[in-house]
């Protein structure tokens, strides 16, 4: 590639890479693209730790409230907006810092994933198949089209078998061909930095974060929230925090049963966070501790400043 390489500060939810990027890009002359699968939602600021007006006018932010929660925004919408986001801030000749911890929508920017659309009416006549034919039926059909991504999926996977398939027809190419892209981490398009924190920190920080939430008023943004009809939304499985507090106003769990299950899901998502960023060779880390990730602000300029 012909352009410089994008920069990068990484890490687990919790781990502080928020306050360090702002004073990280502060140092560089930087603007921050959000890597983060939350911050694009308009409304949800207390539970999502989203960065604020004062902090949004000492370093300009992007891909941050550009969707209401209620409206699908899918990862390939995202990556639109955030490459055309890269583009604006090149073009004024500033340098571009990811900051967050969605390795998915980190990968989208920095590799230019391709992401196949999708096509409810094929993906439920599949569906019918696997219900009707059986699992294993579904995988033989995979296996003959595709048979290295039939290779890589479980039979019993038919969420995955069914999206191959769908894939497949949509695009009339095989779904390994998409697939073969992540697993290559080409060197020359990001420098990134990831920040590691010990787990019993960590757990620490998480536990703090959740109560600095209530304090600052998560109660009442989610009780908005619910007022404007989304408790679907926010009772589904990715909501982490919003779920559970939704579910305490409804008088369904208690303030502490909702603080506990927020914390433990919260720390079961950085585990996820940390196995994903482990499998990119390109991250170099950086150790914090109880200081956090801001007291070493000048390693990191000083490691994406070449």
């Amino acid at each position: 590639m012909d352009e410089a390489p994008l920069l990068a500060l990484v890490g687990p939810t919790a781990s502080g890479k928020s306050e360090a990027g702002l004073l990280l890009a502060q140092r560089i002359g930087a603007e921050i693209v959000s890597v983060d699968s939350m911050l694009v939602y308009r409304g949800m600021d207390v539970g999502t730790a989203k960065p604020g007006p004062a902090e949004r006018a000492l370093v300009r932010h992007h891909l941050i409230d550009v969707a209401e929660p209620e409206e699908p925004f899918s990862v390939a919408r995202y990556q639109r907006m955030a490459l055309a986001a890269v583009e604006e801030v090149r073009a004024r000749g500033r340098p571009v810092l990811l900051v967050g911890g969605s390795g998915l929508y980190f990968r989208a920017v920095v590799d230019r994933l391709e992401f196949p659309g999708t096509d409810r009416a094929l993906r439920r006549r599949l569906e019918r198949d696997a219900e009707s034919l059986g699992p294993d039926a579904l995988h033989d059909r995979l296996a003959e089209l595709d048979p290295a991504a039939a290779e890589r999926i479980e039979p019993a996977n038919v969420r995955r078998t069914v999206r191959a398939l769908e894939v497949a027809a949509l695009t009339g190419r095989p779904f390994s061909s998409f697939a073969a892209a992540w697993d290559r981490y080409p060197a020359e398009r990001v420098v990134a930095a990831g920040i590691e924190v010990p787990p019993d920190v960590l757990g620490r920080r998480i536990r703090a974060r959740v109560q600095t939430m209530l304090e600052r008023g998560l109660l009442e943004e989610v009780r908005r929230l619910l007022d404007g009809g989304l408790f679907e939304w926010l009772t589904s499985s990715r909501a982490i925090g919003y779920a559970e507090f939704a579910r305490h106003l409804e008088g369904r769990i208690s303030l502490e049963e909702a603080v506990e299950s927020t914390v433990r899901r919260t720390r079961q998502l950085a585990r996820r966070q940390m196995v994903w960023f482990r499998r990119d060779p390109r991250i170099r880390w950086f150790p914090t501790d109880e200081r956090g990730a801001a007291a070493i602000v000048d390693e990191l300029a000083r490691y994406l400043r070449g």
